[in-house]
């Protein structure tokens, strides 16, 4: 149970990590909450169950706090991104498909 703890908890450190290389070297912010939230999310999250594994009686705990992140982290990028195209942050040059144009033309009407 402890090496399966460990694993677990080494994949999750693992996405936390690859999830800031992810925010370093992307060109706008809509690609960097991207590459933060999904790292983030999966990151808490096996770090989390992990140590529910590590410590087992803190696992219904730490499994009920993995999917209040799993639910909340989503909606809180989302909420930033909703925030930075209502004030005008623009996209990288090199993006080619840019589907804020439909948010604001329902936000029109």
């Amino acid at each position: 149970m402890e090496f399966f703890g460990m694993v677990i908890t080494g994949i999750g450190v693992l996405f936390l990590l690859l999830g800031n290389f992810g925010i370093l070297r992307l060109p706008d912010v809509y690609n960097r909450i991207q590459a933060g939230t999904k790292c983030t999310t999966f990151g808490t999250f096996f770090t989390i169950v992990g140590i529910g594994f590590l410590e087992p009686e803190w696992l219904w705990k730490c499994i009920l706090i993995a999917l209040f992140v799993l639910i909340t982290n989503p909606i809180s990028s989302h909420a930033i991104a909703r925030a930075s195209v209502k004030i005008g942050v623009p996209l990288c040059d090199k993006s080619v498909v840019d589907k804020t144009k439909e948010f604001e033309e329902k936000e029109e009407a």
